[in-house]
Order: C-alpha cells, then sequence, then structure tokens
C-alpha cells in the first residue's frame, strides 16, 4: 500500500519524488511540505529525492542494502546522473525507492 500511495502522490498529486515517498508511509504533513526543497537532485549530495526520504525514514541498519539495492536497478543514487542514462524515469525512481524501503527499510 505505501509504494502505491507514493505513485499516486506523485502521479495525481504532482508532489515531487521526495515528497511523494514520505507521502506513501504517511510522514507528518510538515515533513511532506520540508521535503519540497528535495526534489530535482537537490537533496544531499546530489542525490536521488526519493532515495534521500526512503534513507531518512529507514532503519540505519538498512541503509547499506537500500543504497546497493536502489543504485543497482536505476544507475547511481545521483539524480542528474540517473536522468541523464535516461533509462530510469522519476517515477520509477519512487517506486523503487518505496519498494525497497517496504521490503528492507525495517519500517
Amino acid at each position: 500500500m505505501p509504494v502505491k500511495r507514493a505513485l499516486v502522490a506523485y502521479t495525481e498529486e504532482k508532489l515531487n519524488c521526495a515528497q511523494s515517498v514520505y507521502r506513501g508511509f504517511q510522514a507528518s504533513p510538515e515533513k511532506v511540505a520540508a521535503a519540497q526543497k528535495l526534489g530535482g537532485g537537490k537533496a544531499e549530495g546530489g542525490r536521488c529525492g526519493a532515495l534521500a526520504a526512503a534513507l531518512d525514514l529507514a532503519s540505519e541498519a538498512a541503509h547499506g542494502k537500500l543504497l546497493v539495492a536502489f543504485t543497482a536497478k536505476a544507475g547511481a543514487e545521483q539524480c542528474r546522473e540517473i536522468r541523464a542514462k535516461k533509462e530510469f524515469s522519476c517515477a520509477q525512481c519512487v517506486e523503487l525507492a518505496a519498494r525497497l524501503l517496504k521490503e528492507h527499510g525495517d519500517v
């Protein structure tokens, strides 16, 4: 259900990638609003906002698994690198980050 909520937030509510992952996992409205500044590669280190949100919500122990699995599928951690390859869309990043968080995030 959180994966579907995240995708709906991205595709229908038109939230950015980070906000969508937070919304999918029912973060507070304040956290969702604050994540507005994380989309478009503006997360720390240029990281994908969806990945940044998933890491924020995940347990510390799950970070390694999330990073490895996300990078293996999306091709990179950084938004610009993912987008430059044109093989993985932002919606796919939202879905992947949410799915990995659900599977490995211990949330």
